[in-house]
Formats: C-alpha cells, sequence, structure tokens
C-alpha cells in the first residue's frame, strides 16, 4: 500500500470526524453525525491494520465482540441513561490506553526516556479514567451512594498518590528495561487505579455529569 493513499484515507477519515462532531451540535444531524464519525473510525482502523501487516485474527474479534455490545447496548439502554453508558464508554476507553502502555512496554522495554513517559503519561492517565469512570456510572446507576464520600485527611491522601506516582515515574523514566523499573510500572497503574477512585468519589451524583465530561477529554488524551 502506498505512503499516498495510506495519507488520504487518514485525511479522509479526519474530515468525517470533524463533520460528524460539528453534526453531533444538532439533534437533527446528530445520527447521521454519529454514522459518519463510525465512518471515519473504520476507515482509519482498517488502514492501520493494512499498512502496518498486523494479524486481523484477534483484531477482528475485538471489533466483532465490541460492534456486537455496542450495538446491543444502544438498542437496549433508555435515553435517560445515556449519562451512565457514556461513563461506561470512557472507562472502557481509558482501560483501553493503559492496557495498550502496557503491552508496549513489555514487548520493547528497552525504550527512551521520552517514550517512557509517554507511557506513565498514557497508563496513569488511562487508569484514572477508568476507575474514575466505573465510580460515576455506580453513582448514576444508584448502585453506589450518590452523595459525596468525604472523609479527615482525604486530600493527603490524594497528595500522597499524586507524589508517588509522580516519583514512581521519574525513576521509571531512568531506567525501564530494569527489574526494577517494571516492579515501578506496576506501582503506577495500582497508584493510578487508585487515584480514580479517590479523587471521585467525594464528588456528589448530581455533579456527575461534569466528571463524565473531563474523564471523555481525559479517555482522548491517553488515547494519544
Amino acid at each position: 500500500m502506498s505512503p499516498l493513499f495510506i495519507n488520504f484515507a487518514y485525511i479522509v477519515s479526519g474530515a468525517l470526524f470533524i463533520l460528524g462532531l460539528k453534526m453531533l451540535s444538532s439533534p437533527a444531524t446528530a445520527r447521521r453525525g454519529n454514522l459518519l464519525s463510525a465512518v471515519g473510525m473504520f476507515v482509519a482502523v482498517v488502514v492501520t491494520m493494512m499498512a502496518q501487516g498486523l494479524d486481523y485474527k484477534w483484531i477482528i474479534l475485538g471489533m466483532v465482540i465490541g460492534t456486537v455490545v455496542g450495538v446491543v447496548a444502544a438498542i437496549k439502554v433508555e435515553m435517560t441513561s445515556m449519562p451512565e453508558m457514556v461513563a461506561l464508554f470512557n472507562g472502557f476507553g481509558g482501560i483501553s490506553s493503559l492496557l495498550l502502555a502496557w503491552a508496549e512496554y513489555h514487548q520493547h522495554p528497552e525504550m527512551s526516556g521520552f517514550i517512557a513517559l509517554v507511557a506513565f503519561l498514557s497508563t496513569f492517565i488511562g487508569g484514572v479514567t477508568f476507575t474514575g469512570s466505573m465510580v460515576a456510572f455506580g453513582k448514576l446507576s444508584g448502585k453506589i451512594t450518590q452523595k459525596a464520600v468525604i472523609f479527615k485527611g482525604q486530600h493527603i491522601i490524594n497528595a500522597a498518590i499524586l507524589a508517588v506516582a509522580v516519583g514512581a515515574a521519574a525513576l521509571f523514566c531512568m531506567n525501564p528495561a530494569s527489574g526494577f523499573g517494571y516492579t515501578l510500572f506496576i506501582v503506577i497503574v495500582l497508584v493510578a487505579l487508585g487515584f480514580g477512585v479517590t479523587s471521585t468519589i467525594p464528588i456528589g451524583g448530581a455533579d456527575m455529569p461534569v466528571v463524565i465530561s473531563l474523564l471523555n477529554s481525559y479517555s482522548g488524551l491517553a488515547a494519544c
């Protein structure tokens, strides 16, 4: 596949994304916008698979499973429950970014400090997005208390978690290929998952849509 065709396909995909997002701003065109965005993603995924010479079997299996789950959810979920579904989708995006960064690190531990930093950011933001979105889903669906959970020393705990994350990231970026580097990576994963919970539970259920919007931006940032 020629680079010219690949770049052209990516431009088309990006144009479909932009047009789809514009159409989502109006209820009259939202459905078409959603469809255009889906087509844009499909084009980007197919071109990437063909360009990189990837093994299709597992990717196609994942696409089929995801499509079935998405279609069933879209048909069965009521409009009043859409914020909960969006929270779940945000969480799935976050955990995907975390697992991708983990897989890349596991496959290629000999990475530069900059790539290690990118892996840390993707892992940390993805982990926070996942558990934070799960808390948001639980509060919106009534599966956990919708009240703000506040306890003494909460800010200190959050600050300590962030300090551990920054310290582990600094050491990890210095020598990611070492055995200690892998241990630090696991620490980063656990800290990220914990921080997603501790930073979301103090927020009441009424403010969860705002939290979901923030986590949505985190999910996109982690995917980058």
